[in-house]
């Protein structure tokens, strides 16, 4: 009877985390073409880094989803 409870018990559904990150990162890119504007050097590789950030994980998220399909 116990065995019955346990497999019918759902975990409760959690935001999935990784798929919001780019609402955070997004508004950081135009924040950082203004707030760096006197310093150009600074703000191009900042908004390098940020940029390869963001593709990087949107590589990663691509990939996830692909090994999960394929398995």
């Amino acid at each position: 009877m116990s065995n019955e409870l346990e497999v019918r018990r759902r975990e409760p559904k959690k935001p999935p985390f990784k798929f919001l990150v780019p609402l955070l990162y997004a508004p950081v890119l135009p924040l950082i073409r203004i707030g760096l504007r006197r310093q150009p050097v600074l703000r191009d590789r900042l908004f390098g880094v940020v940029l390869a950030a963001g593709l990087l994980h949107g590589g990663y998220l691509v990939t996830d989803l692909y090994d999960q399909e394929s398995k």
